[in-house]
């Protein structure tokens, strides 16, 4: 077993928000990567006035980036902040199930099928109570150097 100090653990979670965010429109909207690994993410967003629509709720834009951004990590995980993976959405399909005006809400993504160049994710987005409120998907294309391996063939099942 092995212990983590509190600020271990954060510099833990700051790295990887850094390799997987990035700087770009995903860290300034405030997603932040929870949790993350082979086939899966967790992403999460703080609802705060500026993500609500004129209506008073989470504007469809914001949740059509988590879905984008949840479905593309889902596919790019690699183990070491040092290699960072990307890729470029080919195709994105969103769907609104809810609305939500406060609180968090979490983007789940799941890789469910590729190969060397392409793969094709899911994500479904929840409230806090976890109800769903948003889901979409997306197929990719890696970028230059984030290939899959030539041997690798993902499939992943729910």
């Amino acid at each position: 077993m092995t212990c983590t100090s509190r600020a271990e653990q954060d510099a833990g979670a700051a790295a990887l928000n850094d390799s997987a965010i990035g700087e770009g429109f995903a860290r300034q909207i405030g997603c932040r990567v929870v949790d993350w690994a082979p086939g899966r993410v967790e992403v999460e967003l703080d609802i705060g006035p500026q993500h609500l629509n004129r209506a008073g709720s989470l504007h469809g834009g914001v949740l059509a980036t988590l879905i984008d951004v949840a479905c593309a990590l889902s596919g790019l995980y690699s183990g070491s902040p040092d290699k960072v993976r990307k890729a470029v959405t080919l195709s994105l399909s969103t769907g609104f199930t809810g609305q939500v005006a406060a609180g968090t809400v979490r983007a789940s993504g799941r890789l469910l099928t590729g190969g060397r160049s392409i793969f094709f994710a899911r994500t479904e987005v929840t409230d806090a109570e976890g109800r769903p409120i948003a889901h979409g998907e997306a197929v990719s294309r890696y970028r230059r150097g984030s290939e899959a391996p030539p041997s690798a063939s993902h499939e992943y099942h729910e």
